[in-house]
């Protein structure tokens, strides 16, 4: 595995792979306003503030990627935002760059497809959980913090947080809203589990089935001695398309060698038929440790994954952890 070298010159480059800013424009130049205070030197690309989803054509979010992972000035890439479609992207994307140009890449939710692309065919480490415009707290959170550590070459160990953010629409002076208990779930009642981590957002890896860009069953084969260990963030999927879209997943062979499933709160719940999601997990998965309603997802706080990293993960009591490594 390869993990890019940590930022020196703290020279990012943000990009709209997916959509546009223009929207919440407000909140990501608040956002960029946090970034350059922790030193972070910015270079956006034409599209970042464009009032659209996607932003432009799928060529031209394309080449501005393109021209950031060929600038070797830039250390890091950022995702402006999620959105839509990123997908259609891929068929333009320059694989032989990124693998001359390795950096570190960041984004959350539709970047799903270019990172999870990018560490299981080039074996690059990719980092999930934040985009450039989710750092616009007031007074930043420690799992926003945590994201930035990361980009510093930190990894460090992230515990279970106490509350988290039920209703976004409730913040005051732009800081999370913690008012609802944490509390993770686990088919087992302790759980540690060790191996190579690999995911993002469901509603995306789903789209990747069947196309030229999943990878994941030759990435599973190389680590296999490893173990895998899956992550899902889910977005708007209901419980039963949650449940297909594993059953789709384990018939094309990418849970052989899976020692555990974690899940992470679901943003936008939903079931036509009454299954919930733990009844899905547990109908596809049953003699391998599951854990869901954790920290990870679209629903703050979100703890930062390194997309192929080695990942110790703990449950024990509604609570736990997940250290990294770089190995």
């Amino acid at each position: 595995m390869i993990y890019p070298q940590k930022l020196c010159k703290k020279i990012i480059g943000i990009t709209a792979l997916s959509s546009g800013v223009g929207y919440q424009l407000e909140d990501f130049l608040y956002s960029m306003k946090n970034l350059e205070q922790e030193g972070f030197h910015i270079i956006e690309t034409n599209n970042v503030r464009k009032k659209k989803n996607p932003s432009s054509s799928a060529k031209t979010r394309a080449k501005e990627f393109d021209d950031l992972i060929c600038n070797d000035e830039i250390e890091a890439i950022f995702c402006a935002a999620g959105g839509d479609f990123l997908i259609e992207v891929l068929p333009y994307i320059n694989l032989d760059h990124i693998k001359k140009h390795p950096k570190w890449l960041m984004g959350a939710s539709d970047p799903t497809s270019l990172l999870y692309l990018v560490t299981t065919y080039l074996d690059i480490a990719t980092i999930y959980g934040h985009n450039a415009g989710s750092f616009d707290s007031k007074n930043l959170h420690q799992s926003q913090l945590i994201a930035i550590d990361y980009l510093k070459g930190n990894t460090p160990i992230q515990n279970s947080y106490d509350f988290f953010e039920n209703n976004r629409e409730e913040r005051v002076d732009r800081n999370y809203q913690l008012n609802t208990k944490v509390k993770w779930e686990s088919n087992q009642e302790k759980v540690k589990i060790t191996g190579r981590i690999i995911g993002g957002c469901i509603d995306c890896l789903r789209s990747l089935l069947g196309t030229p860009y999943d990878k994941t069953e030759e990435f599973c084969d190389r680590y296999k001695e490893d173990g895998i260990i899956f992550y899902f963030d889910v977005f708007a999927l209901s419980s039963e398309d949650f449940y297909m879209s594993l059953l789709q997943m384990k018939e094309s062979s990418w849970f052989k060698y899976v020692v555990g499933i974690i899940v992470g709160r679901v943003r936008y719940p939903s079931t036509f038929i009454g299954l919930t999601y733990e009844k899905a997990l547990k109908k596809v998965f049953q003699n391998i440790p599951i854990i869901w309603n954790t920290d990870i997802g679209h629903v703050a706080p979100k703890m930062t994954i390194l997309n192929g990293a080695v990942a110790t993960i703990t449950y024990q009591n509604h609570k736990g952890s997940i250290e990294l490594k770089c190995i």
